[in-house]
């Protein structure tokens, strides 16, 4: 069965309605960039790219982006990673209707941040963040565990994801990111409590 015929995630505007344990749920709702967030809960923070092409948006993508069925699109998927335990899988699309002047920047990402760039850019736009529980047939639970198993991590089919999105604007151009929150994440601890004290 085709990606794109599989059941689509109910995504919500209030992050009460997914039933999030209280550990994700504050990182589900945290505001401002992960990606520093995540700076600030590790020791050293990277982003592993697993690929950037050209794809078939999801079903449940196509109407936040605005088109009438599931089209074209580049996809970037990349595994965040704080102090080497991967914690966050990522997915970015971008409409192949937008040209290089609305993101200028996203071809030539490489292991650099999404989101260091667009907090860092007065010209885009960002919307209200969605969430969701995403079951085991859902295309990004099936993508975050195959990422995670390629680490020799697993994660149960039975165990829900958590995720949110959010839409940003450029110019003429959309761009949607959805972050799954991997259980790992619940671990973290801000990164001055993990500091010895040289006092």
């Amino acid at each position: 069965m085709r990606e794109r015929s599989l059941r689509r995630a109910n995504w919500y505007r209030h992050v009460l309605a997914v039933n999030a344990p209280p550990a994700l749920a504050a990182w589900l709702v945290s505001p401002g960039s992960l990606t520093a967030k995540l700076k600030g809960h590790s020791q050293a923070f990277r982003v592993q790219v697993l690929h950037q092409h050209p794809a078939i948006c999801l079903a449940d993508e196509a109407a936040a982006l605005g088109l009438h069925r599931p089209g074209r699109a580049l996809e970037r998927e990349v595994l965040l990673r704080c102090d080497n335990t991967p914690v966050v899988f990522a997915h970015t699309v971008v409409p192949m209707s937008a040209d290089a002047s609305d993101w200028p920047l996203f071809s030539a990402l490489g292991e650099r941040s999404l989101g260091t760039t667009l907090f860092g850019d007065p010209l885009v736009a960002r919307g209200p963040l969605e969430y969701a529980r995403l079951g085991a047939s859902h295309p990004l639970a099936r993508r975050a565990r195959a990422a995670m198993l390629a680490q020799g991590l697993r994660v149960p089919e039975e165990r829900l994801l958590y995720a949110r999105r959010c839409l940003y604007r450029r110019r003429q151009g959309t761009l949607l990111v959805t972050e799954v929150f991997l259980p790992q994440v619940q671990a973290l601890v801000p990164a001055a409590a993990t500091t010895p004290n040289t006092r």
